[in-house]
């Protein structure tokens, strides 16, 4: 996968995995990185779908309708990658905190859904549920933020409580930050995420 790593300061700080948005870049969330956990290392992916032209990180069948087995295989495909990466870069596998938005924040949940040690810990802006009739792992104790719009068109509030719901029904310690927006990625909640990492995640 096309890729960027950026070795960070701190050994003992977990590595950051950056998932962008439809039709956006492995450049895209590098200014969050800086703001969550400036001294982490960072591992941030280019999706390897393209929907016309536009980079993604698994196809859909319409705007909110997911391509549930190209999700599964991409799922597979990430999860693979990570294991390449932490080898090839020297990074602790069990130590990934994953940041994503849209699309993006759609495949962290897909990993969190089907893999029991696949991260540590997640910032999901603006996901929705990536699958439904499917049994979670045990996620006793990971704690997950949530962006999301009260306003937002793609990732309803109905949405965004169904996902919190799935993800506490096996022990995850969620934390949902609404802003009366849409979609878009606002500064104040980029801000709480990184409040939130310091208090749950940085002290780990």
């Amino acid at each position: 996968m096309k890729h960027i790593f950026i070795k960070g300061t701190d050994i003992s700080a977990p590595t950051l995995v950056l998932f962008h948005g439809t039709g956006g870049t492995e450049r895209d969330l590098l200014p969050l990185a800086t703001i969550i956990s400036p001294q982490s290392s960072v591992l941030s992916l280019r999706g390897n779908v393209l929907e016309n032209g536009m980079p993604r990180f698994f196809k859909r069948l319409a705007e909110g309708v997911f391509d549930e087995e190209d999700l599964i295989l991409r799922t597979q495909e990430v999860y693979a990658f990570l294991d390449e990466a932490a080898l090839q870069y020297g990074f602790d596998r069990n130590h990934l905190i994953a940041i994503g938005y849209s699309n993006g924040a759609n495949i962290v949940g897909s990993l969190l859904f089907h893999y029991a040690d696949s991260l540590r810990g997640a910032v999901l802006h603006h996901p929705m549920v990536p699958r439904r009739g499917v049994e979670l792992p045990d996620m006793t104790g990971m704690p997950i933020f949530i962006g999301a719009g009260s306003n937002d068109p793609l990732c309803t509030p109905r949405e965004t409580e169904e996902l919190q719901v799935l993800l506490e029904g096996v022990g995850a310690a969620v934390r949902v930050h609404w802003e009366r927006f849409g979609h878009q990625l606002t500064a104040q909640e980029v801000d709480a995420a990184a409040a939130w990492f310091k208090e749950h995640v940085a002290v780990d």
